[in-house]
This record gives structure tokens, C-alpha cells and sequence, in this order.
């Protein structure tokens, strides 16, 4: 907005940027944050060397947000590295994701006749083009069903399961009988960004993820916003039911649109869910992942017989680990980070979590929270007041994004716009594999 010439005032509660989504440094805030007595031990290094995120998430190497960045040029204040892989779960172990022929048939994952015929069900993806009927196979990209798809290529239902919540990255199977064009362009995603740095594809600021809001309001600054943190907000300013200022310590600060998460101005998000999240810090990277400095590992929620109805609204029961370490400098020497986080079913949430935790032990602290998950009950075209959704379980800013180009319609009226990423020929993050 500010690159665009909007006259910006961004304004926090909070003495740190990033609001729900920042890293917490040091390490003894962190302690404060969730009423843990005493300080951290000694053997967990200086408290200066730890940035831990209180909401896990990585960027795809393709994806939205990183588009997002480069058109913005946010990247100028960022430094990445490449997630060291991406996993799933199947039985109580873990396996690499395979998203292409050779990781097909290579991976344990699956039998021999199935990873052939897992093999032609990509080389059938990366081939689809929904304007060339020729690559179609008989399949209809708006009328056939992604279940019809895996039934052409007899796919069983654990390679269903990692294909839609691994690859795809679905938080439900709501997909599975929905047109199969959005799956397709899904598993493209994955294999591009996957082919972008080789290990996975997933992309990690250095520092953590309180860098992403820190490098958008130093680029706002640029352009004439203002940033000011610690500021309260006493009231929203109405008149005749549109916003027309925001007052805080007794002052009222004039404006024609707001945008504002749900925390502030609850009487107009409806609550939708909660999530449960478990930050651990270990001394060992996780198992199986080939002492990774980082990865992704997704649990189908098959695997773990999960699945529950709120409010009407089938949820979403995968569960997600993020891993990331010192080699992000986010922690000690030889410390690494583990984050678990799902959609909370029960009234015990954390046994929800235990085959994710059973993945990760022994764990040295644990940091436990649950959030209530909020959503706008109107779009704001009267109003003017703009809000966002809460941040969800899931590993990626997938559907971050989708919420950031909703909210960017109803404040312009038009699509947020892509193409000039297309026409930028940098790759700003040419060095993230070297790294």
C-alpha cells in the first residue's frame, strides 16, 4: 500500500513487530511469555542466540509470498535458506515425500507396482496443460474429480493420502471430489519450488520469521510510512458505520480504511476453531530425516484416524512439525527447534499431538499454547474495516496469502496482480542453495 502511495500509519500494541506471527528473543522472554518459573538453564547457551517464532511457517520456493516479496522488494532486507527436506507419515515412521519419477521409484514409501504407477500419475501432472487436450488423457480439468484421477492411475489410499496433504497440501480430503485442475496445479507448485534449491521446497528467513514484518516496515518507511509500537488502541472511531480514525492514549489518528486482525475488534470476527501449538527445543535433530538441520514432516490425518466436525465445518486433523536449528540462527550451537502444531478436536489436546511428539523425543523444554481461530463476519465494503483471519495449523503461507490477496480485493477492488514478478529477470534468491 505504501509503494502504491497510500498514506500508511501501522500501529501495534506490542513492543516487537510481526504481532501473533514474531520470533521471541531472548530466549528468557520467551520463558516469561508462558509463565515458566526461573530462567532457562545454562546448557541451553545465550539467551541472545535464540529467535524462536511463535507460529511455524515456511515459504514455498514458487509460492505466493515469495512472489510477494520480490514484487515488493522486500527480499533486499532478507537472507534465506533452503529446508533441508520434506517428509511424511505412515505408520509410525517417517519418509521422504517423493514428488518426482526418480523419487518415485526409489522411495520406500510404496511397493514396486505402485510406485510405477505413482510414476506415471506425475509424469501425467508435469505434462498437464488444461489449453492443450492432448495432454489431458481423457481428463476433464473442470469436471473430473481429483478422486477419479487417482482411481485412473489405481492409486492406493496411503499414496492418496501423501499425495493430497504432502504434496498438494491440503488441510482436508473436502478436495478429493472438487474438479481436479486446483490439485493438479497444487502438485506443480510442490515440484517447482522442489526443483527451485533441490533439498525441498521450502524457504526459511535467517533469524526467523519476525524478520518478514520487520523487512515490510522498513520498506514502508521508505515510502513514507509510519510505524509505531507500543501503542494501544483505545477505540475504533465510527461515524454513520464507516471507520474514520483509530484513538489511542487519547488521541485520534484519522483514516479512511483499516486493516486489523481479529484480536482487535472482536465484535466483528466470529470464532471458527482452535489450534494447538508445541514449540520444543532438543539437542538432536529429529530421527530419520538424516540428522537434517531442518524439515517439514506432514501426518495425514488418516494416519492418525483423526477427523471432526465444528460448527458444521469438517476441520482441518493434519498435523504439522516445522524443525529449523542453529544453522538458521535461531538457536544456540547445536540446538534445534521443533514446532508442532494441528487443528485442536478434543478436550485434551495435547495427547492430539503425542505422534508427533513421539517423533521428536527426548525433548528438553516444551512451550505449549492454544489459540482460538477467528474469521471476519463481513468483507467491510461499508465499513471500511478490513480484517484478517488467524493465522492456521498449517506449515506454509499458502493460505496466508489467500487471505492477504482477499484482503487486498475488498480494499481495491481489483486482484492483486502477479504479472510484474513474471517480468522481473533478478532471482533474488539465486543464493539460497549455496547457502
Amino acid at each position: 500500500m505504501s509503494v502504491k502511495g497510500k498514506k500508511v500509519l501501522h500501529m501495534d500494541r506490542n513492543s516487537y513487530y510481526g504481532g501473533e506471527s514474531a520470533s521471541i528473543t531472548p530466549l528468557e522472554d520467551l520463558f516469561k511469555r508462558f509463565s515458566l518459573p526461573g530462567s532457562p538453564p545454562e546448557s541451553m547457551g545465550k539467551g541472545r542466540d535464540w529467535n524462536v517464532d511463535l507460529i511455524p511457517k515456511f515459504l514455498m520456493a514458487n509460492g505466493q509470498l515469495v512472489r510477494m516479496l520480490l514484487i515488493t522488494q522486500v527480499t533486499r532486507y532478507l537472507d534465506f535458506k533452503v529446508i533441508e527436506g520434506s517428509f511424511v507419515y505412515k505408520k509410525g515412521s517417517i519418509y521422504k515425500v517423493p514428488s518426482t519419477e526418480t523419487e518415485a521409484l526409489a522411495s520406500s514409501l510404496m511397493g514396486l507396482f505402485e510406485k510405477r504407477r505413482f510414476r506415471k500419475f506425475l509424469v501425467f501432472v508435469a505434462n498437464f496443460d488444461e489449453n492443450d487436450p492432448k495432454t489431458m488423457e481423457g481428463v476433464d480439468p473442470k469436471k473430473t474429480t481429483m478422486r477419479d484421477v487417482y482411481k485412473k492411475f489405481d492409486l492406493g489410499q496411503d499414496v492418496i493420502d501423501f499425495t493430497g496433504h504432502a504434496l498438494a497440501l491440503y488441510r482436508t480430503d473436502d478436495y478429493l471430489d472438487q474438479p481436479c485442475i486446483e490439485t493438479i496445479n497444487r502438485i506443480k507448485l510442490y515440484s517447482e519450488s522442489l526443483a527451485r534449491y533441490g533439498k525441498s521446497p521450502y524457504l526459511y528467513p535467517l533469524y526467523g520469521l519476525g524478520e518478514l514484518p520487520q523487512g515490510f516496515a522498513r520498506l514502508s518507511a521508505i515510502y513514507g510510512g509510519t510505524y509505531m509500537l507500543n501503542k494501544p488502541i483505545e477505540e475504533i472511531v465510527m461515524e454513520n458505520g464507516k471507520v474514520v480514525g483509530v484513538k489511542s492514549e487519547g488521541e485520534i489518528a484519522r483514516c479512511k480504511q483499516l486493516i486489523c486482525d481479529p484480536s482487535y475488534i472482536m465484535d466483528r470476527a466470529n470464532k471458527v476453531g482452535q489450534v494447538i501449538r508445541m514449540i520444543c527445543i532438543m539437542n538432536h535433530p529429529i530421527k530419520n530425516t538424516g540428522d537434517a538441520n531442518s524439515c517439514q514432516i506432514i501426518i495425514p490425518q488418516n494416519q492418525v484416524n483423526r477427523k471432526h466436525v465444528y460448527l458444521c465445518v469438517f476441520l482441518c486433523a493434519d498435523i504439522y512439525v516445522c524443525m529449523i536449528s542453529y544453522a538458521h540462527n535461531v538457536a544456540a550451537q547445536g540446538k534445534y527447534i521443533a514446532i508442532v502444531s494441528t487443528t485442536v478436536e478434543t478436550s485434551d489436546p495435547e495427547k492430539e499431538i503425542k505422534p508427533a511428539l513421539d517423533l521428536l523425543e527426548p525433548v528438553v523444554q516444551k512451550f505449549v499454547s492454544i489459540s482460538d481461530l477467528y474469521a471476519p463476519t463481513d468483507v467491510g465494503a461499508e465499513s471500511q474495516i478490513f480484517i484478517s483471519r488467524s493465522y492456521d495449523a498449517t506449515t506454509h503461507f499458502e493460505t496466508t496469502c489467500d487471505d492477504i490477496k482477499d484482503i487486498y480485493r475488498r480494499m481495491t477492488g481489483t486482484e492483486f496482480d502477479f504479472a510484474e514478478m513474471e517480468r522481473k529477470k533478478n532471482d533474488i534468491f539465486g543464493d539460497a542453495a549455496d547457502q
